[in-house]
């Protein structure tokens, strides 16, 4: 009976059961997967696998728009949404078939100066015109394992209804769009990277170890804070903070919806804005907003050191301007530990340490003020580079009260941020750290 309930809720909520819960098939390996991915979908016929220069050619044959969903191979945390879109969702499939659709799952030889997205997501859909113009993003993510609050088939619709209704009226649009494509990158491809020069190639190579062979989304932002670490240079915050969250600015937007606010926190940088729960963005920067990641995009191209960002929103009926003031280092509200790129800063940064903030009860306890420093040790990595806050004399529940005198880093992310911007390979940070009764002076050596 259990089972058959949770047939019956698959099929409300068009969740494809694809194995009987009382029999387990074996588990596949990375290379499996990857290449079962290749067969199924080339099999089904309907998308285009890995193909851009095919896609771009069908569809100035066929007038029709282009619907790219880059998708990191295997990735369990999208599986779900990537799934529902390629099995025939009964909303999504009739504006499928309004796209030529392409499925990419390697960005090895991917096109940098068209498909900038942040790369620490493993499912990004780009819709665009046959002359490479950008109509609008699709892909959001602020938790490691969790999509909902971020992502929703009913939001990936109303997307695509939006690049359709631009298309409907192409090229007249066309100005508008501009912005939506990026400024040149450092490097036009991942592999032209230096750190990923020497081991891939401009292809994923189906001969051999596909897996090995593949360049994965998040290896592109790791390339990019490489590059800045190489010529012992900081890390640009807009490389750090790529992408920023609505939610960094006190928006939060309705997953389901097209750019439509649910919520606002008092005082934030979207409150004095003037912005209200259950506006819709239409424009952010003259850009026509499609989604939660056209959002994004309009505050990734905002400088660190800020800038003011004209608004159109829809209230009740009525449209409305307004400006959204982003001051200087408006960035640094953003959240780095949920992203792939975290560990490579922790190495770099902490010697492999992992970083929580203590809770009010914790603070309580061990009587440290609201406003001060206090960042516990929940992980001590164990090997290579990320063995040297080990090396270093840390360990598990120490708690580090100030970093060269510094007693307002009070979350990991501020921590990293401080150390990989103000700080050079070579150098050591100054810790004071909280062991028991006892108070010790710990150097954390900056990495590679």
């Amino acid at each position: 009976m259990k089972y058959l309930l949770i047939l019956m809720a698959a099929s409300l909520f068009g969740t494809r059961i694809s194995t009987p819960l009382f029999a387990q098939e074996p588990k596949q390996t990375r290379e499996q997967k990857v290449r079962g991915d290749k067969e199924r979908v080339e099999k089904e016929g309907f998308w285009i696998y890995n193909d851009l220069p095919t896609a771009f050619r069908k569809a100035k044959q066929s007038g029709k728009p282009i619907l790219v969903v880059l998708r990191c191979l295997p990735c369990e945390e999208c599986v779900k949404l990537d799934d529902d879109l390629v099995d025939r969702d009964p909303v999504i499939r009739p504006l499928l078939e309004k796209f030529v659709c392409v499925r990419v799952v390697s960005t090895n030889g991917l096109d940098l100066s068209l498909f900038q997205y942040d790369t620490d997501q493993s499912f990004a859909a780009f819709m665009l015109n046959a002359d490479r113009t950008i109509y609008g993003r699709f892909g959001t993510r602020s938790h490691r394992t969790e999509w909902i609050g971020d992502v929703s088939l009913p939001g990936l619709a109303e997307a695509l209804k939006g690049a359709l209704e631009l298309h409907a009226t192409y090229p007249a649009v066309k100005e508008s769009l501009k912005g939506k494509t990026g400024p040149e990158p450092l490097f036009a491809r991942p592999e032209l990277y230096p750190t990923l020069r020497e081991k891939y190639k401009s292809t994923i190579d189906y001969s051999g170890d596909v897996v090995k062979s593949c360049i994965h989304c998040h290896q592109i932002g790791d390339a990019q804070r490489d590059y800045y670490r190489h010529r012992n240079e900081p890390i640009p915050e807009e490389v750090l903070y790529p992408y920023p969250h609505p939610k960094s600015i006190g928006l939060v937007l309705d997953a389901s919806k097209r750019a439509t606010v649910t919520s606002v926190a008092a005082e934030s940088l979207a409150s004095h804005a003037g912005i209200h729960a259950g506006d819709q963005i239409v424009t952010m920067n003259g850009q026509p907003m499609l989604s939660m990641a056209d959002v994004q995009w309009v505050l990734h191209s905002v400088p660190a050191d800020g800038g003011t960002v004209p608004i159109t929103y829809r209230r009740d009926e009525q449209t409305m301007e307004t400006s959204l003031k982003l001051p200087e280092g408006w960035r640094r509200a953003g959240d780095l530990s949920w992203r792939a790129s975290i560990w490579g800063l922790r190495r770099m940064a902490t010697g492999g340490l992992v970083l929580e903030s203590l809770d009010d009860k914790e603070r309580q306890q061990f009587s440290i003020p609201d406003n001060a420093m206090a960042l516990r040790v929940r992980y001590v990595g164990q090997y290579g580079e990320h063995a040297a806050g080990k090396q270093a004399g840390f360990k598990v529940d120490d708690l580090i009260v100030s970093v060269d005198d510094r007693t307002d880093l009070l979350t990991e992310t501020a921590f990293i941020s401080f150390a990989v911007t103000e700080k050079k390979v070579g150098d050591v940070l100054n810790a004071k750290v909280r062991r028991g009764d006892e108070v010790l002076d710990l150097k954390i050596p900056m990495q590679m």
